[in-house]
C-alpha cells in the first residue's frame, strides 16, 4: 500500500506510470534509548500510534508523499537508541552511517528523561563533525508532552538549546497530538523539496550510498507489520474490557 501525505492528511494513493522516478529526500531520526523515535516516525507516515515496539534494530521507513505539489518519496531511517558513558556517548556505527546518509537530521529526546536531553548537544555535534562542510539540516523534537507528571525537562530548556544549536524546535506527543508530529516532519520536507534536486551525473554515486551496506534498503512488510501489531493491541485492550 502506498500513501500520499498532504498538508492536512495522509490518503490512499494509487501509483501513476512514469518514466520519471519520484524525488527522494531522506531523513535520519536520532536520539536516546526510549524516547519515541519509532513512535514518530510512524505517526508521521501512517497517522497510527502504537504505544509498544521491539527493541530498535534500525528499519528504514519509505513512503510517497507529496509535498508542495510535488511528489517524492520520504525515506525515514530509524536508528538504535544512543547511550551515555562515563567516556561521553556511546555511537552505533550504523548512527554514524544513516548521519552521512541522510539530507536531514531529526534529533530527538523525552521531556520524561534528563539524559536524553544532555545527549542532544553532544549528538548535534556528532552530526557537524560527520556532515563536514555538507551538514545536513537539523531539528530538534521533544516527544512524550503529553507526560506533565513525569516531566524531567522544562518547557523553556528545548527552545533554548536549540536556538544555541541554529534549529527549529517542536514539542510534540507521538501518542495524543498527530498534527504536531506532522506539521514536524512537514516543515522539514518542505525545506528539503526547495533545494536544488541532485545532478543527474551523480544518480549513480547516490543510488550506491543508498545501498550501503549499513542502511539496508525499505522493507514493504514493515507497514504490514505494524498493522498486524496496531491490530493485536486493539485486540488486547478489547480482552481487558471484557474481563473487567
Amino acid at each position: 500500500m502506498r500513501l500520499i501525505h498532504n498538508m492536512s492528511s495522509i490518503a490512499e494513493y494509487s501509483p501513476v506510470e512514469s518514466s520519471v522516478p519520484n524525488r527522494v529526500i531522506k531523513m535520519a531520526v536520532i536520539g536516546g534509548s526510549g524516547v519515541g523515535k519509532t513512535a514518530l516516525v510512524v505517526r508521521f507516515l501512517t497517522r497510527r500510534f502504537i504505544g509498544d515496539y521491539e527493541r530498535n534494530a534500525g528499519n528504514l521507513y519509505s513512503r510517497e508523499v507529496q509535498v508542495d505539489a510535488e511528489q517524492v518519496t520520504i525515506q525515514v531511517q530509524d536508528t538504535p537508541g544512543v547511550e551515555m558513558t562515563d567516556n561521553g556517548i556511546n555511537l552505533p556505527d550504523h548512527v554514524t552511517c544513516s548521519i552521512k546518509w541522510a539530507d536531514a537530521v531529526v534529533l530527538v529526546y523525552s521531556v520524561t528523561d534528563r539524559r536524553s536531553f544532555d545527549l542532544i548537544e553532544q549528538l548535534h555535534q556528532q552530526v557537524v563533525r560527520t556532515g563536514g562542510a555538507n551538514m545536513p539540516p537539523v531539528i530538534l523534537l521533544a516527544n512524550k508532552a503529553d507526560l506533565l507528571h513525569l516531566r524531567q525537562v522544562d518547557a523553556q530548556q528545548g527552545p533554548m538549546l536549540a536556538e544555541t544549536l541554529g534549529c527549529s524546535f517542536y514539542e510534540v506527543s507521538a501518542s495524543e497530538d498527530y498534527s504536531q508530529v506532522h506539521k514536524a516532519f512537514h516543515r522539514l520536507c518542505c525545506q528539503l523539496a526547495k533545494q536544488p534536486a541532485p545532478a543527474s551525473n551523480s544518480t549513480s554515486a547516490a543510488t550506491e550510498k543508498r545501498r550501503s551496506p549499513l542502511i539496508p534498503r525499505p522493507k514493504s512488510p514493515n507497514i504490514q507489520d505494524l498493522k498486524r501489531r496496531f491490530k493485536q493491541a486493539l485486540s488486547a485492550k478489547v480482552r481487558t474490557v471484557t474481563s473487567v
